[in-house]
């Protein structure tokens, strides 16, 4: 890896293409200094009660919904996500520090288990936690991870996306004012080229990360180098399900919305849409109907529903993507025009899977129709990518989607419903999306050192 790091780091309004603002870049002199600030708080933090903990948490819930528009704008300002998207993202933040300061104190308590000795199973903090986070969800996906990792006793630094650095400084700016000390959550605005020098530091003993398979698996082979814990939630080709008995009206209406909801950019979208061609044509019709509807445009409007994808070379990608599958045989059913970071809502039909469609992550607002002759061939083709991270199945038959949920090999499976994290429940995939859980009791302890203490006599 390279030691010189980039001098500024500018975060641009892709609507608009206006540059927000431009922040230094760290060196690799305060990387020490904040991993020393680390370590230090590492030692007091961990000894406060879990009680005071948790009522940081809540102190933090309220200041996200104070200042929802304020955050929320910001957030639209620097990755184009609608406004309205944006809000609710704040508000699943504030949801996520009430329920995990709530709940989590009883997940964390120490267990008893009798056998000839008289046992305890602790659950201790470990370190500094070093985040690598993603822009597409800059305040959600760094909540997902900090709220529970902070609640168990440990602290954090976070190395967010450059395009979204006064989100990450906002963030930052909340777990103070919410009464946080300082070194407990730290932000580390540097290059991908100074993560390796961060991952080395002896106070950092987890490293969790949200982004692409590329991304996960160099900072899970650096910290395997160095034995550090590694959580990685990667990318996703997830399949929507549709079964011959299902409501066809609401599973288009859902897959839509699922595909398109943050301008399609999201490892959860449902991205690929599997019928039997005893439905298809039924099925494609309501889904045609739907991407009718959404206005893509200004973020800040009421009259749209989609803002911009966040990138040039995002929408860059997507476009060929987009291409190659059409050279392939895939015909554009609505859509398929951009204008530098606006990408009309598209839908593709005559899906196969020799396409990028099929056997990519498709990153943006690209909805793709694959038709197969019997219900086999849906689960086949379902698992027939290297990506594992969630599936819907539709079906009003709930006993038989649920048997057809357990052949999809993936680490969420939703019945007539959108994939979603939610607070309560474990979140991650397998194959090329990652290992690990966040969210939930057991994402709440996946950097806790698990210790056994036995007493004998």
């Amino acid at each position: 890896m390279s030691t010189t790091p980039e001098l500024v780091f500018q975060t641009v309004n892709p609507y608009t293409g206006e540059v927000v603002e431009s922040y230094p870049v760290m060196n690799r002199r305060d990387i020490v200094e904040r991993s020393e600030r680390a370590e230090k708080m590492f030692a007091y933090w961990r000894q406060q009660p879990m009680e005071d903990r948790a009522r940081c948490f809540l102190n933090l819930s309220t200041l996200l919904r104070e200042n929802t528009d304020k955050l929320a704008l910001l957030i639209t300002r620097e990755m184009g996500k609608h406004i309205s998207e944006a809000r609710a993202e704040i508000e699943k933040c504030a949801w996520t520090c009430a329920y995990f300061a709530k709940e989590g104190p009883a997940m964390l308590a120490e267990i008893s288990v009798i056998t000839e000795y008289s046992n305890k199973i602790v659950f201790d903090p470990i370190g500094a936690v070093l985040a690598v986070m993603p822009w597409n969800f800059p305040f959600w996906q760094v909540f997902r991870y900090a709220v529970p990792a902070l609640l168990a006793g440990n602290v954090t630094m976070l190395k967010h996306a450059p395009t979204v650095c006064g989100c990450a400084l906002a963030i930052e700016a909340l777990f103070r004012k919410a009464g946080f000390p300082e070194g407990v959550f730290q932000v580390l605005i540097i290059g991908v080229s100074d993560v390796e020098f961060a991952i080395r530091q002896p106070i950092v003993q987890g490293i969790t990360l949200t982004g692409s398979e590329t991304a996960g698996s160099k900072v899970a082979s650096i910290a395997g180098r160095y034995i550090k814990k590694t959580v990685l939630e990667l990318g996703g080709s997830d399949p929507i399900v549709v079964l011959d008995d299902a409501d066809i009206g609401k599973a288009a209406k859902v897959a839509v919305q699922s595909r398109m909801m943050n301008a399609g950019q999201s490892c959860i979208c449902g991205k690929r849409f599997l019928v039997t061609r005893h439905i298809a044509d039924d099925f494609t019709a309501a889904v045609l109907e739907e991407v009718k509807k959404i206005g893509q445009g200004d973020p800040l409007s009421q009259h749209t529903q989609m803002g911009p994808m966040a990138r040039i070379d995002l929408a860059d990608n997507l476009e060929r993507q987009m291409r190659r599958s059409i050279e392939r045989g895939a015909a554009i059913a609505w859509g398929g025009q951009r204008s530098g970071c606006n990408f009309q809502p598209t839908l593709l039909l005559n899906g196969q899977a020799n396409m990028p469609v099929f056997n990519e992550e498709t990153f943006g607002p690209l909805a793709s129709i694959f038709v197969s002759r019997t219900e086999n061939e849906l689960i086949k083709r379902a698992n027939s990518t290297n990506y594992g991270l969630g599936a819907s199945i539709w079906s009003k038959d709930t006993e038989h989607a649920v048997q057809v949920a357990r052949k999809i090999e993936a680490g969420a499976v939703f019945i007539n419903a959108m994939v979603k994290s939610d607070p309560r429940l474990p979140f991650g995939g397998i194959k090329l999306s990652g290992y690990g859980r966040e969210l939930s009791e057991i994402g709440l302890k996946e950097f806790c050192n698990i210790k056994t203490i036995s007493v004998a006599g």
